[in-house]
C-alpha cells in the first residue's frame, strides 16, 4: 500500500474530494506538466505478464492547444513518452496530499471525436517487447543476471532478505526476456514486481500476514458488495522441481500443499495433482525444494477463495497487499488483492478488488 500521512488515511474512512495529475515525460524531458484529463482510470492484475494498465480520455482541443500526437515529440505520442500519474486528497483547510501512483509508458493514442482516447501499461511491458536479439549467456550471479536482463528499461533494486548466489555454467536464455526473468525469480524463491516510483524491486516470496486495510460491509463499511467465485483448473496440489548438479545428474525437490480445502490426501483428489517445474539454475536439492514451495506458492493464488468487492474508491491500495475482509459468512479473512480497478477522477465510480484468501 502507498505510504500516506495519518491525516490522509483518516480522510479516506469518509467522505472526501480527490485530484488527479498526469504528466508526459520523454527521457528526462517533461513534455507537459497537466494533461487535461475527461476520465482516467486504472486495471491492474497480478495474472497477467505485464500487471498495469491505464486508459486516459483527453480533450482533442483544451484551451486553444491541440492534444492530438500528430509530432514524434508530442505529450501524447507513443515513440517512448511515459505518463507520470499522481493522485491527491483534499486533507483539509485548502490542502492537497499529493502520492505518486505510477509510471506508465504510452502505448496507443487514437483521436475519436472531440477526444484523444489514450492506453498506457506499465513499465514491465518495455522488458516484454525486447525479446533477445542472440542467445542470451549469464555468467555471473542471479542479481547480476536480473539486472542484465531488465535494465537499462528499470533500475532493479533487490531486498536484502534475498540471499545471493552463482549461476550455473552453460545457461542459454533464448528469445523471451521477460520469461527468462521469471524463470529466475521462481529459481530464486522471489517476486517482483514494478514500484510506483518505477523500479522494479525483488523481494523473497510469500505475502504479508498483517493486513494494510480492514474491508467489511454493513452499515459504515467500506464494502458496497462482495461475491464469491471457485475453481478447480490449475488446482495443483503439488510442485516437483527439477535442476542439474554440478556432476551432470539431476536433483528434484518436491512441496505439497497441506492447507486448505485443495490439499494433498484431501477430499479435493485422492491422488496427487503435480504440477512441474524445471531449471538449469537448480544445481541442488536445497534449491529444488525451496522452488517447488516457490511456485507452489504462485500457484496458489489462482485457486484459493475468491471474492469479488465493489468499494469506495481507497486510491494508496495496491495489487499484492495484504487485506482483511468481513462479510456476512466471514470474520477478518486475510486475502491478498489479485487485480483492482481505480477511478482517477471523483466522479462516483466505485473501485472494484478481486481479492483472494490465504488460507
Amino acid at each position: 500500500m502507498i505510504a500516506l500521512s495519518d491525516v490522509a488515511t483518516s480522510v479516506l474512512t469518509r467522505s472526501f474530494r480527490y485530484h488527479c495529475r498526469i504528466e508526459s515525460w520523454l527521457g528526462d524531458e517533461l513534455l507537459s506538466d497537466d494533461v487535461p484529463i475527461d476520465a482516467a482510470s486504472e486495471e491492474t492484475d497480478r495474472s497477467l505478464r505485464v500487471p498495469e494498465r491505464i486508459t486516459v480520455t483527453v480533450p482533442r482541443v483544451h484551451r486553444g492547444e491541440s492534444w492530438s500526437p500528430v509530432e514524434d515529440g508530442h505529450p501524447l505520442a507513443t515513440n517512448g513518452q511515459r505518463l507520470r500519474v499522481q493522485l491527491g486528497i483534499d486533507i483539509g483547510q485548502g490542502r492537497i496530499e499529493w502520492f505518486q501512483r505510477g509510471w506508465f509508458v504510452i502505448q496507443d493514442s487514437q483521436v475519436q471525436g472531440d477526444s484523444v482516447n489514450v492506453t498506457a501499461v506499465g513499465l514491465l511491458s518495455l522488458v516484454e517487447e525486447a525479446r533477445l536479439v542472440s542467445p542470451y549467456q549469464p555468467s555471473g550471479t542471479l542479481a547480476s543476471t536480473l539486472r542484465g536482463l531488465i535494465e537499462p528499461a528499470l533500475t532493479v533494486v533487490i531486498d536484502p532478505g534475498l540471499t545471493d548466489r552463482s549461476v550455473p555454467a552453460g545457461i542459454n536464455y533464448d528469445e523471451d526476456r521477460l520469461a527468462a526473468v521469471m524463470e529466475l525469480l521462481d529459481a530464486w524463491a522471489a517476486d517482483a514486481w514494478v514500484t510506483e516510483d518505477g523500479y522494479l524491486y525483488a523481494a523473497p516470496m510469500g505475502p504479508s500476514l498483517t493486513p494494510v486495510l480492514h474491508l467489511t460491509n454493513g452499515s459504515g463499511g467500506t464494502i458496497i458488495e462482495a461475491s464469491g467465485a471457485s475453481t478447480r483448473e490449475n488446482a495443483w496440489n503439488v510442485v516437483v522441481a527439477r535442476g542439474t548438479a554440478a556432476d551432470g545428474g539431476q536433483v528434484q525437490g518436491v512441496a505439497y500443499d497441506v492447507t486448505g480445502p485443495k490439499r494433498f490426501g484431501g477430499l479435493f483428489n485422492p491422488l496427487p495433482v503435480p504440477y512441474f517445474y524445471e531449471s538449469p539454475l537448480l544445481t541442488t536439492v536445497a534449491q529444488c525444494n525451496t522452488a517447488a514451495a516457490t511456485v507452489l506458492s504462485r500457484l496458489k493464488r489462482s485457486t484459493t477463495r475468491e471474492f469479488l468487492i465493489e468499494m469506495v474508491p481507497n486510491p494508496a491500495l495496491q495489487m499484492g497487499d495484504t487485506v482483511s475482509v468481513t462479510t456476512d459468512d466471514y470474520a477478518d479473512l486475510l486475502c491478498t488483492v489479485e487485480s483492482l480497478t481505480l477511478p482517477y477522477r471523483a466522479n462516483g465510480e466505485a473501485q472494484m478488488l478481486k481479492v483472494r484468501s490465504l488460507s
